[in-house]
């Protein structure tokens, strides 16, 4: 089976790339992030309170007795990645980011470029994103095809009926996951505008969040989304240059607002608005990121 969004992805590196080997992103992943796994095969770490849902094996009764309370052991792995992938299907996402391409397209171009890079790591992707009335999910798995069948079926669900809100995927990964994760959100400024601040703080208990944000075309371009108006602006609009212009400030306004908020949870950012600037700005998030946990 030809692997239409992954061939797309070795194209897109093969040409632009700046990154020639998957060992630089492996580095800064292990260097900001250790992997805490349940399980007996991999290296003890410390130990920690039971919590309903964990392994009964993995409970250490000596220290537990000493201790009054019920003690877990928690393992760790350096080299392995849980990597959660949250996508923006909003149709905002099929107005464009660029004079050729849609912000869906960068999305999940991101998105795989990162689990890519990583994938000869052995590092486990997963994906939850929303549909029109319900919530997707792809269990963690290692490989390529695997991540295929995430970015097809995310392209999918981009259509023009999904008006769904970027909080239900973030939420619904609060409420079913225990496990430490890399979660990296992919979406544009008004999903950064949405996104729940509560939500955010329990995302970061456990987790380590990056963000994307897929820009919008200069407002003179073609399928130019209104941030405040909520819609696609009419093509006599764009053409109005006085209109672009107030268009243009009030969306530097809004850019502004969202970095503030990313600022204030100390969640690295990077904002994307073509493919072939993918791999280094990729490289970029995961540098800022490694030096903000610093």
């Amino acid at each position: 089976m030809r692997m239409k969004y992954i061939s797309k992805i070795q194209l897109s590196l093969k040409r632009y790339s700046k990154i020639h080997t998957n060992k630089a992103t492996s580095i800064i992943l292990d260097g900001s992030y250790n992997s805490i796994y349940k399980g007996r095969s991999l290296d003890f770490d410390d130990l920690r309170e039971y919590v309903v849902g964990d392994d009964i094996k993995d409970v250490d009764w000596k220290a537990s007795a000493r201790g009054q309370k019920l003690l877990v052991k928690q393992y760790i792995a350096e080299k392995k990645h849980n990597i959660m992938l949250v996508m923006d299907t909003n149709k905002r996402m099929l107005a464009f980011s660029n004079e050729t391409q849609e912000k869906c397209e960068v999305a999940y171009m991101c998105a795989g470029t990162l689990t890519y890079l990583t994938n000869k790591n052995g590092d486990y992707v997963s994906a939850t994103y929303a549909t029109e009335k319900s919530v997707q999910h792809f269990p963690f798995k290692m490989g390529l095809m695997n991540i295929e069948n995430i970015l097809a079926d995310y392209h999918k669900c981009v259509t023009m009926e999904n008006e769904s809100d970027i909080n239900v995927p973030l939420e619904y990964i609060v409420r079913n996951f225990r496990r430490r994760m890399i979660i990296l959100i992919v979406t544009d400024m008004e999903g950064i505008r949405n996104i729940s601040e509560i939500t955010l703080k329990r995302l970061l208990v456990m987790n380590d969040v990056l963000l994307v944000n897929v820009s919008d075309v200069r407002t003179e371009g073609k399928n130019v989304y209104d941030i405040e108006g909520g819609n696609y602006l009419p093509d006599f609009f764009t053409s109005d240059k006085k209109l672009a212009k107030l268009e243009s400030e009030k969306r530097q306004a809004v850019y502004h607002e969202c970095m503030d908020k990313l600022k204030r949870f100390g969640i690295a950012s990077s904002t994307i608005s073509n493919t072939d600037e993918i791999d280094i700005k990729m490289m970029e998030l995961l540098n800022k990121h490694k030096n903000e946990k610093r």
